[in-house]
């Protein structure tokens, strides 16, 4: 059995202050895991190259963030657990977390995000 695929770190920062520490898939083997067999999102997972999302395999419910090429929140949505979301077309990366950090991060569309890589 092979070794589950590891995220690239950083932090998630918006208009100059840290939202929250940051998982990054930017590799197709990361990508393909996402959040599957999660029970609990203690930390967001920035997906590169992303346009759409599913939730098959993820036990919770999570805000979705979809970014535009210049990490600028285009579309949010909240969804369950099990469901299959709408490719956002003019999305370049999608921002996964646990329900309720966006409300909690006051995250609205329009604001622009950095992905700060450690």
């Amino acid at each position: 059995m092979s070794a589950p695929a590891q995220f690239k770190t950083g932090w998630l920062v918006c208009q100059a202050q840290v939202l929250s520490s940051l998982d990054i898939a930017d590799t197709a083997r990361t990508r393909r895991r996402g959040l599957i067999g999660q029970t609990e999102i203690e930390t967001p997972l920035l997906i590169d190259t992303c346009k759409w999302i599913h939730t098959f395999g993820v036990k919770c419910s999570l805000d979705i963030a979809y970014l535009d090429s210049q990490f600028k929140v285009i579309k949010i949505q909240k969804i369950k657990p099990w469901r299959l979301a709408m490719p956002v077309f003019g999305a370049r990366h999608v921002l996964e977390a646990g329900a309720g950090s966006f409300e909690n991060w006051g995250l609205a569309v329009g604001h622009e995000l950095e992905a700060r890589r450690t």
